[in-house]
């Protein structure tokens, strides 16, 4: 949700944590702050943009070597100058930053003001900050110390950075259910949401596990748990380069981000599918494969996007390995007390790992004995490290808001999964399965050729901008791809959209079709494509006006609707990997016309690591 970013060392503190902010913007973008300590804790914060407060610090002396920023995406009190972060205690000694939802704040601040405490913003973070003051004062003990005492009295998720004037070479920090890694430098450390803001300057780092406290101080780290029990860092070195987190030349990080899709749908299959031989290895799938293998049933849990990529991976899990498949909003599972059996098991799909539904859905899975397999993307991320076994999509850092690359790296590696479940089961044949390696490991070379058709999509684009209204539909297979592009339309253009599977027209939506009403058909050939023809001609007797994504080659559709986008022919379950492209392209390009914010649309995060 929030980006994080604290440095403490022997650099000027406040560029480190300024481009830091920067590379977190994804992550939250309604307001930013700094805080410094130089002559004083001061704190320089403002409504907007990272840009809005590069602009207030404009002329100010920031001559420090400590100092905490924040980007903020709202939860508690309006976005405004006040609620921004960081907030500072009543005796303005203390300051924090926070991403997370502390639940129990109105009881607290009830305490609090009963003790004499005031509350300048409607946060609950600035409740928390004085909360800590108020038991350091009482308890007469460090600021570590008070930090753990409040953590183990408070309800909710966290991720904070506390810095005191008192001690002007410590940074406390502790996680629950919030991201946050330590970057341990020369004599220097760094403290950020994720990695991006860090490995500018080192490739060290430490992932901090819920219910824990990293004290910098001194030029030492030390990390214990809220029950006061050291704990031995694990230092873990990322493989991520600086390019792969800037724009190397695009307008924007999402079109950036479509066009790495050959790239990373490849690495998702690097080292581990070689077709000629008809080798696939998921090395990160062995303790527990023979779990998967003889599964009564499979559930997948997912929010967004990756609930997209549940639904695709529900179809070819069913048609190849023969296990029944329920996906099921990670946001929706744990509240309907969902029947879930000793050696069920559970997927897990999220782009960040951190999503705190799904986390939430994993939690009470586990603890019905359920075995689980988490799908994810970021290297050491909370899934990754709360799931029996799991793999990575290795698509590499995904900065857009809109996910792109990681649906297709998800499909990838869900497909790979399935693929290797049903040879090893024998539901499938020697001849098919050695026919899916080859098509799969063809899919990158098909991607390239979807993205040479871009310049007709951006024409197709400018006739639509100013649409109020879309609709997406698709069978089988393309069904999910009708939701997914929808919701790519919603995201960053803001107009509506709505996805439906092409027969389910005739129950309701056609109600809306109208010279003024695009409607877009996923129509490949395929084993439904006779069906959509006829639900093509139902909305063209009805004035709508046609986009169809189709099968090169094909002459029937293309003499019915107004715009034609050809895709290369694909094996039918594959089929979404490349007909998603050209949605995700008109998306983008609908937005760019519109003037919508692309990487950054209004109302949304990157990672909803909150409930």
């Amino acid at each position: 949700m929030c980006g994080i970013v604290a440095y403490v060392g022997q650099r000027e503190a406040a560029p480190v944590i300024i481009k830091g902010l920067q590379r977190l913007e994804y992550r939250g973008y309604d307001s930013a702050g700094l805080s410094l300590l130089n002559g004083g804790l001061n704190i320089y914060k403002k409504k907007g943009k990272v840009a809005e407060l590069e602009n207030l610090l404009n002329g100010k002396s920031l001559h420090s070597t400590i100092g905490i920023g924040h980007t903020r995406w709202a939860t508690h009190g309006e976005p405004n100058d006040v609620n921004a972060h960081p907030h500072r205690s009543n005796s303005g000694k203390l300051a924090i930053i926070h991403n997370g939802i502390i639940e129990n704040y109105g009881a607290l601040k009830q305490e609090l003001i009963k003790k004499g405490y005031t509350f300048q913003s409607e946060t609950d973070t600035e409740v928390l900050i004085n909360f800590i003051e108020n038991i350091q004062k009482h308890q007469d003990c460090s600021l570590a110390e008070a930090v753990r005492q409040a953590l183990n009295a408070v309800v909710g998720a966290y991720a904070i950075v506390v810095m005191s004037e008192d001690h002007p070479q410590q940074l406390v920090a502790a996680r629950k259910g919030s991201p946050l890694v330590v970057g341990i430098g020369k004599g220097e450390y760094f403290f950020a949401s994720d990695a991006t803001p860090i490995i500018e300057y080192t490739n060290e780092v430490v992932y901090l596990d819920d219910f824990e406290i990293a004290v910098v101080s001194d030029g030492k780290l030390t990390i214990k748990d809220t029950s006061n029990l050291e704990k031995t860092p694990y230092i873990q070195t990322i493989d991520m380069e600086l390019e792969a987190i800037e724009k190397g030349g695009f307008e924007h990080f999402m079109l950036k981000e479509i066009y790495e899709q050959p790239r990373s749908i490849g690495d998702s299959m690097r080292g581990r599918l070689n077709a000629a031989e008809g080798r696939l290895v998921l090395g990160g799938i062995r303790e527990y494969a023979n779990k998967l293998v003889n599964a009564d049933r499979i559930l997948i849990v997912a929010c967004g996007t990756s609930w997209h990529a549940g639904l695709v991976s529900e179809y070819f899990i069913e048609e190849f390995c023969r296990i029944p498949v329920e996906v099921e909003y990670a946001s929706e599972f744990r509240y309907r007390n969902p029947i879930i059996n000793e050696g069920d098991v559970v997927f897990a799909i999220s782009q960040s790992g951190e999503t705190a539904d799904t986390l939430a859905a994993i939690e009470m899975a586990k603890g019905k004995g359920a075995i689980i397999f988490g799908l994810c993307n970021v290297v050491g991320s909370s899934i990754s490290r709360v799931s029996h076994e799991g793999a990575y999509t290795h698509a590499g850092p995904e900065i857009g808001v809109a996910s792109t690359k990681a649906f297709t790296a998800q499909l990838t590696v869900m497909f790979m999964i399935a693929l290797r479940v049903a040879h090893r089961k024998g539901t499938i044949s020697e001849s098919r399965y050695r026919q899916l390696l080859f098509e799969l490991e063809a899919i990158p070379q098909k991607v390239e050729e979807v993205l040479a058709v871009d310049s007709q999509i951006k024409e197709i684009a400018a006739q639509y901008k100013d649409a109020r209204n879309f609709l997406y539909l698709g069978r089988g297979y393309n069904f999910p791809v009708a939701l997914e592009g929808a919701l790519k339309l919603k995201e960053i253009s803001y107009i509506h959209a709505e996805g439906y599977p092409a027969a389910e027209m005739k129950h309701g939506p056609i109600a809306l079709i109208d010279e003024e009403m695009p409607v877009v058909f996923i129509a490949t050939k395929d084993s439904s494509y006779e069906k959509i023809v006829s639900n093509i001609q139902e909305v063209k007797a009805r004035k709508g006006r046609v986009i169809a994504i189709v099968t090169q080659g094909d002459e029937v559709i293309p003499a019915m609707v107004d715009h034609v986008i050809e895709v290369p022919q694909v094996d039918e379950p594959l089929m979404p990997l490349v007909t998603v492209i050209p949605l995700q392209l008109l998306s983008y390009h609908i937005a760019v016309m519109r003037g919508c914010n692309v990487d950054q649309p209004r109302n949304l995060a990157k990672s909803v690591t909150v409930e």
